[in-house]
């Protein structure tokens, strides 16, 4: 994607099964969980460059001893600012220490078998410290603290902040992260004072009832009573302070999780690779966290993997595989190479199936499994253009080796035409002047594209805004003169906002959404959009269940290709000669490519939860009214 979008955030938990002296002793290393962690975090650090976070529980602790430890950072070089301060209390320990589990555990932080990493990406709002996961809910009771942090956005989280008032709480903020972190912590007090009140009268002392909740605390149906009303994307991970840790998927599997377990340890993270490089394991041994199911390991070490919510269609967000998840992945891999197989026909056609006038690269580097996929269907194109004319030849007097080497030898023009430069910082005010600097993020490389004769075809991973394709991709590549631009998005339009953890929540950017409103006005159809925005003004009474897609009608009104070029239109800038022709995947062929994971929402309009119509319908009051805010 060559425009910045924020996005999911990325989650890795760690809970050791032996005690820190069975990796001391294996491994050399008593740090090892915590060794881990980090790289479990390193390999995940695309999903967060705004923060990080660790947390830490030891198991078994005397009263009075530390047994929680918490550090954060929102430094620009957070990860590394994150484990310097961590590990800085070992590094100049003796070897006597630090080869000394029972020491370490005794004496430091960050020496506990729980483990819990968070790398934030912030959606919405401020980056200062305080919205660094994990957030932590204190107690004097152990078994009421919680630690939480997560990858998610909630649609309703208003209606959850006032369930909390009615319960008489007095919540310090309204935001989605504590406002969950304050339900869940509710219902695990709930849960502990019932165990509590239940093995009291049998004369237990206060103590011995607290061992007794350590083994009968009922994590999923805490889980189950505290999220009966959450609506959105998310996966959640909690540790409890006696030592319990949980990680929750939402009912339609919006988000991404996967787990590995061996009688050493229990690992969760947002992506599979990252499991697989750090424990050195096979693709078949991690597993995904079902959809609407909880991951819950007890303090004595059981796992039980079970559903804990209503399931809904699964729903697996799309946008990871075509771009947010590393692709390193082997199904990522294959499916984004597929994405770009899929577009080859419409290129081609794009440029009159003129191969030796079309030099075909990609923007940016994350578009670059995809591009390999579309330089397969171009030579698998090209072998057919090939056979029929070695056959033609043989047809019409015999192989002549020349022509047959000339044949042969011929390939597609694949090139390296766009890179992109170091970011430059500006305190110029004026806009123009900003926005020439602006225009130069990328630069390309000369002598390859041939002035007023050839094409040039640019495989991008999606289009959202079209900003910076218009200020600077298309500004700089049009010093090249080619006869022709073609820009290509191996993902469809994406035309509705997004309220499961993408930042994309304003209608008024979306290129495809400019694009339809300017053709409703070229085509005397302005009135629908006042229509469109009465319907959605009289739906906000209702229900949320009965609340339907205000926006999809209106994208009815043109086929695809039209808004297509409309976009193109409206992103070629004025001052460049070359043509701009712009080319979408299709929904069909999203499909075709990535059959598994279905949650399509910004591309169809097809919400997976009812909360999502009220976003979108709320996103186009918003734009109707001139207000530029957030709709959820």
């Amino acid at each position: 994607m060559s425009e910045s979008i924020k996005h999911e955030c990325g989650l890795a938990m760690v809970r050791l099964l032996k005690p820190l002296s069975f990796y001391q002793e294996k491994y050399g290393s008593a740090l090892y969980g915590l060794e881990k962690v980090r790289l479990l975090m390193q390999k995940q650090r695309n999903r967060g460059q705004d923060g990080a976070g660790l947390a830490t529980i030891k198991l078994d602790p005397k009263p009075g001893k530390k047994y929680i430890s918490r550090k954060r950072s929102n430094a620009p070089n957070y990860l590394d600012d994150l484990f310097k301060g961590v590990f800085k209390r070992f590094e100049t320990l003796p070897p006597e220490k630090l080869n000394n589990p029972a020491w370490l555990k005794e004496n430091l932080p960050y020496t506990g078998e729980l483990i819990l990493g968070h790398l934030r990406y912030g959606t919405h709002g401020d980056n200062s410290i305080e919205t660094v996961h994990p957030f932590l809910r204190q107690n004097n009771w152990i078994t009421r603290n919680l630690i939480l942090a997560g990858n998610f956005n909630l649609t309703n989280v208003d209606e959850l902040f006032q369930e909390l008032v009615d319960l008489g709480q007095f919540p310090k903020e309204k935001s989605d992260t504590v406002t969950v972190l304050e339900k869940l912590g509710h219902f695990l007090d709930d849960e502990v004072q019932r165990l509590f009140t239940w093995f009291k009268p049998d004369g237990y002392t206060n103590q011995e009832i607290n061992e007794l909740i350590y083994d009968n605390l009922d994590v999923l149906r805490m889980l189950k009573r505290a999220s009966k009303k959450f609506d959105g994307g998310y996966i959640m991970a909690g540790l409890v302070g006696h030592g319990d840790a949980f990680v929750i998927r939402d009912a339609a599997g919006i988000r991404p999780a996967f787990y590995y377990q061996d009688d050493e340890l229990v690992v969760v993270a947002s992506e599979r690779p990252a499991i697989q490089t750090a424990f050195d394991v096979h693709a078949n041994k991690v597993h995904e966290i079902e959809p609407g199911h909880a991951l819950i390991v007890k303090k004595k070490g059981t796992v039980t993997h079970a559903p804990y919510i209503d399931l809904l269609p699964p729903k697996p967000c799309s946008f990871e595989r075509i771009y947010f998840s590393r692709g390193n992945d082997r199904d990522i891999y294959h499916e984004r190479l597929q994405l770009g197989y899929q577009l080859t026909e419409s290129v081609l056609k794009a440029v009159d199936y003129d191969y030796k006038h079309t030099v075909f690269s990609f923007v940016p580097n994350t578009a670059e499994t995809a591009f390999y996929g579309l330089m397969k269907g171009l030579e698998d194109r090209l072998n057919q253009i090939k056979h029929e004319k070695i056959l033609k030849m043989s047809q019409d007097g015999g192989i002549k080796p020349k022509k047959l080497e000339k044949i042969l030898g011929f390939r597609p023009r694949m090139e390296k035409v766009v890179v992109k430069d170091a970011k430059m910082r500006t305190f110029i005010a004026d806009t123009t002047a900003r926005g020439k600097l602006v225009s130069h993020v990328y630069d390309v490389t000369y002598g390859i594209v041939e002035n007023g004769k050839d094409n040039l075809v640019l495989l991008d991973d999606s289009i959202v805004r079209g900003t910076t394709l218009r200020d600077s991709i298309l500004q700089i590549v049009s010093r090249l003169r080619p006869k022709k631009i073609v820009i290509v998005s191996s993902a469809p339009q994406i035309r509705y906002p997004d309220c499961y953890g993408i930042d994309m929540s304003k209608m008024k950017e979306f290129a495809a959404f400019r694009a339809l409103v300017e053709l409703l006005r070229e085509h005397g159809r302005e009135h629908l959009l006042q229509e469109a925005y009465e319907c959605a003004k009289e739906q906000e009474a209702r229900p949320v269940h009965e609340l339907t897609n205000v926006v999809q009608g209106l994208y009815e009104q043109f086929d695809y290709e039209q808004v297509s070029d409309k976009i193109g239109e409206i992103l070629k800038p004025e001052d460049i000669k070359p043509e701009v022709k712009i080319i979408y995947q299709t929904l069909e062929g999203l499909h075709k490519a990535i059959p598994k994971h279905k949650g399509d929402w910004y591309f169809s309009g097809n919400y997976p939860t009812p909360g999502g119509n009220r976003v979108v319908n709320r996103s186009f009051i918003n734009y109707m009214e001139g207000k530029d805010e957030r709709a959820y």
